[in-house]
């Protein structure tokens, strides 16, 4: 399945419930996921909300390729990138990635793989709205 980019919030247990659904074959022996959320903080400093921006092309066309490069490095059954863009507030899901194979260790190193991969390679962009009423735009991917 290619990735997803959406605008807008989006609920990670439905998005799994249906990438589950899909792989009702017998085959899938592990599902592994990973929810990244939007946290009230950084740097020291209280934050209040987010705008992520892309280049929907571009962007659409790395998240496919980190799926795809996942799919040669391990055997799997199926992958899942759902990544919002847009004004995003602490609380809310900003990612999900998600992978199902034969066996846990597949799935766990898959997983991850997809979101540090995500986090150094796809373009986006992250500009934080502090609550002194200042903002600044994120360094890329930094680690954690």
């Amino acid at each position: 399945m290619p990735a997803r980019v959406i605008e807008g919030t989006f609920e990670p247990a439905t998005e799994l419930g249906q990438f589950e659904a899909r792989q009702a074959t017998g085959s899938v022996g592990a599902t592994a996921s990973f929810i990244g959320t939007m946290r009230n903080h950084n740097e020291g400093d209280a934050v209040i909300g987010m705008t992520l921006e892309h280049y929907p092309a571009m962007t659409q066309r790395e998240l496919d390729r980190i799926i795809s490069d996942a799919q040669e490095r391990w055997s799997l059954i199926d992958a899942l990138i759902v990544h919002r863009v847009g004004d995003i507030k602490p609380g809310e899901a900003i990612v999900l990635t998600a992978v199902c194979s034969a066996h846990r260790t597949a799935a766990f190193d898959a997983c991850r793989y997809l979101m540090e991969e995500l986090k150094s390679r796809a373009p986006f962009w992250k500009k934080e709205s502090l609550a002194d009423g200042g903002s600044r735009w994120v360094e890329k991917n930094t680690p954690g």
